[in-house]
C-alpha cells in the first residue's frame, strides 16, 4: 500500500513537471511566433505565404534548439549517451514550442486564399498568440492554486509580454 503511494505521488510529480514543460513550451513557443511575426509582417507585407513559412521554419529551429540542449543536458547528467527512445521523449516534451505557431500559421496562411488580407492574417494571428499567452496565464495560476491577485500578475506578465511584441509591431510597421 505505502509503495502504491509512493508510486502515485511520483508519477504525479512527473506528470505536473511534464505539464509544466509544455506550459513552458507554448509561452515560449508562442512569443517566439509574435516576435517573427513582427519580422515577417515588415518584410513581407504582401506574402501571407512567407510570412507563415517563416514562422514555421523560424518555431521549429527553436524547437530544435531546444531539443537538442536538453538532450546535451541529460546525457550529461545521467553520464551516458541517450537512446533514441529518449531523445523522442525530450523531442516530443519541446513538441508544445511548435504546437503554439500552428493556429497563427493557418491565420496568416488563410490570407493566401483571400479570405482576408495579408494584413489582417497578420492580425489575427497576433490576437490568437495573445490570447494563447493568456490561457497559458489561467493554466499556470490554476496549476499553483494562485489567488486572484497572483492570477492576475501572472496573466498580466503573459499580456505584456505579448503587446509589447505589438508595440514593436506598430512601430516598425510605421518606419
Amino acid at each position: 500500500m505505502l509503495e502504491r503511494l509512493w508510486s502515485r505521488a511520483g508519477r504525479d510529480r512527473r506528470r505536473r513537471g511534464e505539464q509544466g514543460e509544455r506550459l513552458g513550451g507554448y509561452i515560449y513557443g508562442e512569443i517566439v511566433v509574435l516576435a517573427t511575426l513582427v519580422a515577417g509582417a515588415q518584410a513581407y507585407k504582401h506574402g501571407a505565404l512567407h510570412i507563415g513559412v517563416l514562422v514555421l521554419v523560424t518555431t521549429v529551429v527553436f524547437w530544435l534548439a531546444h531539443v537538442y540542449a536538453d538532450a546535451l543536458a541529460d546525457s550529461i547528467g545521467k553520464g551516458q549517451h541517450l537512446s533514441w527512445a529518449e531523445l523522442r521523449e525530450i523531442a516530443g516534451r519541446e513538441s508544445s514550442i511548435i504546437e503554439a505557431a500552428v493556429t497563427p500559421v493557418l491565420l496568416v496562411m488563410l490570407a493566401k486564399t483571400g479570405l482576408y488580407s495579408v494584413r489582417t492574417g497578420v492580425w489575427l494571428a497576433f490576437i490568437a498568440g495573445l490570447l494563447v499567452l493568456v490561457t497559458e496565464g489561467f493554466a499556470f495560476a490554476r496549476a499553483e492554486k494562485l489567488g486572484r491577485v497572483g492570477t492576475l500578475v501572472i496573466v498580466g506578465a503573459n499580456l505584456l509580454m505579448g503587446l509589447l511584441l505589438v508595440f514593436l509591431k506598430l512601430l516598425v510597421s510605421h518606419h
